[in-house]
């Protein structure tokens, strides 16, 4: 499934994986964030963080009539507030979204799968 956008100069489709590669990268930049995570950890048998050309498998993208909504599973560093790193990400997504792609979302839900120790 991909999102259609109508202009007046034509139609322009844009696929769930570009989207997941958008919302990844925009993830991964926020400070506290140590990786995305699988969405399914038993079923892809990925129990690491992903790299950046596995980002659709941390992220869901799920359309529905009011716009998209967005699921990001990922993975914070001991020590950080939760609360606030998943605040930024959910920020940082809609910002990237509607910036880099035109595409508002509907909702941002940020999962955490794990906490990792980060070692200096």
């Amino acid at each position: 499934m991909a999102v259609k956008i109508q202009n007046q100069l034509g139609k322009i489709d844009i696929s769930n994986d570009v989207i997941a590669t958008v919302v990844g990268g925009a993830a991964t930049e926020i400070f506290g964030i140590v990786g995305m995570a699988s969405k399914n950890q038993i079923r892809d048998n990925l129990n690491e963080i992903l790299k950046r050309d596995n980002y659709s498998k941390g992220v869901v993208v799920r359309q529905t009539d009011d716009g998209i909504i967005i699921d990001v599973y990922i993975i914070v560093g001991y020590g950080t507030k939760i609360s606030e790193v998943c605040r930024n990400v959910q920020e940082k997504v809609k910002y990237n979204l509607d910036s880099m792609l035109g595409v508002t979302a509907k909702a941002v839900n940020v999962i955490v799968q794990g906490v990792k120790v980060i070692e200096d």
